[in-house]
């Protein structure tokens, strides 16, 4: 067996999930951020433990203030940032409508990317309001219109103000219109000449 001639360091990751040497900073597995692990050092590498279970390795650098990272990592930690981010987008949407759940529910069905479309949406709710997106999901539904675009069409039309109907303006001789008035009775109005006198 040869000699191990590893120098052997007992430290805990911090909440980066980095370990320092040295001054340069080594990687960890996210999950193992803030926890106790050993570290080895060789001349070449840096081989780190936890519970006598290799979770990383690394060429060692003989530079100063170095961070060094493996790709692989921060993956676990990204992914929870990023399923984090997409419950709180689902829960902000979801609190829009009563029928919201319906409506993302088709969107699931009908769109390639319905996060991208939700987020749009939410969106939305910043610039119109919560109880006018929320109508527009409403009728969304009733047309059978899952999008984003659908949504933000249905805002448009009912934010735009149509202008107030005015005098019907007829120009052309032809366009004015044939009215036939009958003669009024001025019977009561006669006076015979015998009252008069």
């Amino acid at each position: 067996m040869p000699y191990d001639l590893a120098r052997i360091v007992t430290l805990r990751a911090s909440k980066q999930f980095r370990v320092t040497l040295e001054t340069n900073r080594y990687s960890v597995p996210a999950e193992y951020a803030s926890r106790r692990v050993t570290l080895k050092a060789y001349p070449d590498r840096i081989c780190i433990y936890h519970a006598d279970r290799l979770i990383a390795r690394h060429s060692r650098s003989y530079d100063r203030h170095q961070d060094i990272e493996d790709p692989d990592h921060p993956k676990a930690l990204l992914e929870q940032r990023r399923n984090a981010r997409e419950q709180r987008l689902l829960m902000r949407f979801l609190s829009l409508s009563a029928k919201a759940q319906t409506y993302h529910e088709g969107l699931e069905q009908r769109r390639m990317n319905p996060r991208h479309h939700l987020r749009k949406i939410v969106a939305l709710s910043e610039i119109y309001g919560v109880d006018e997106v929320g109508r527009a999901i409403e009728d969304g539904i009733a047309f059978d219109a899952y999008s984003c675009e659908y949504i933000a069409n249905i805002l448009e039309m009912r934010a735009r103000s149509l202008p107030e109907p005015g005098a019907l303006q007829l120009i052309r001789r032809q366009d004015l219109l044939d009215i036939e008035i009958a003669a009024p009775d001025l019977s009561p109005y006669e006076v015979d000449g015998d009252e008069s006198d």
